[in-house]
């Protein structure tokens, strides 16, 4: 089955820990995400995050995804079941350079027919949504 990925990367002047901090910390993802807000659940073994995606030219929908993987400090991997052809992976991933500089990749994967269309036909603007994400993201963790 093949994937389609968007992906930003991000240079943060913080550690692992302060921007794991932030994504953490669910119920702060209104004030720094422009893409996710109202953030609830559970980041754990069995865990899913329920919460409100406002794509420009999309809009706005209410979601839950499952925790798939997560290990603090370096990653959030979260997994939505769109229908029976397409499958959604939302994800947070932290590579530590030295004590207080990081990347910070945010992104989405698509996989199944379905998730190829809906790739093919919005990834200018998921782009846009992984960068506005990246920005906020890096800001926030700067600032703490």
């Amino acid at each position: 089955m093949s994937t389609f990925r968007i992906e930003k990367r991000i240079g943060v002047r913080a550690s692992s820990e302060r921007i794991w901090a932030v994504i953490a910390d669910l119920p702060g993802w209104d004030r720094w995400n422009p893409l996710e807000t109202q953030v609830e659940g559970r980041i754990g073994f069995g865990g899913a995050l329920t919460l409100t995606e406002t794509i420009a030219e999309l809009g706005e929908r209410r979601t839950t995804l499952a925790v798939r993987e997560w290990q603090p400090e370096a990653q959030l991997i979260l997994v939505e079941k769109r229908g029976w052809l397409f499958n959604a992976v939302r994800y947070y991933e932290i590579e530590q350079l030295d004590a207080q500089s990081c990347i910070a990749s945010n992104g989405f994967i698509f996989s199944g027919f379905r998730g190829e269309g809906f790739h093919d036909k919005h990834k200018r603007v998921l782009r846009g949504a992984c960068e506005a994400v990246a920005e906020a993201l890096k800001a926030e963790a700067e600032a703490g």
